[in-house]
């Protein structure tokens, strides 16, 4: 499942609890990412969904579900 793929990315990048992590969480208010934090995370899902992620594609993303959504639209699981 593609949210728990992301989840887990998150609570790794980001040192959260994957527990913790829903799919309204907002990633920069709530796991506090910054902007070199998105970066890594945008890596690391072109690593695990074997895909590239253009770089503008990010700045509406507000939530976990906002990637989830993002992810489902571009990747066959």
């Amino acid at each position: 499942m593609i949210f728990d793929k992301v989840a887990a990315i998150l609570a790794e990048q980001l040192e959260a609890d994957v527990e913790e992590i829903t799919p309204a969480t907002e990633i920069v208010r709530e796991l506090g990412a910054d902007s070199l934090d998105i970066v890594d995370i945008v890596m690391s899902l072109e690593d695990e969904f074997d895909i590239e992620i253009p770089d503008d594609a990010m700045e509406d993303v507000r939530t976990v579900e906002d990637i989830v959504k993002y992810l489902e639209a571009r990747v066959d699981e």
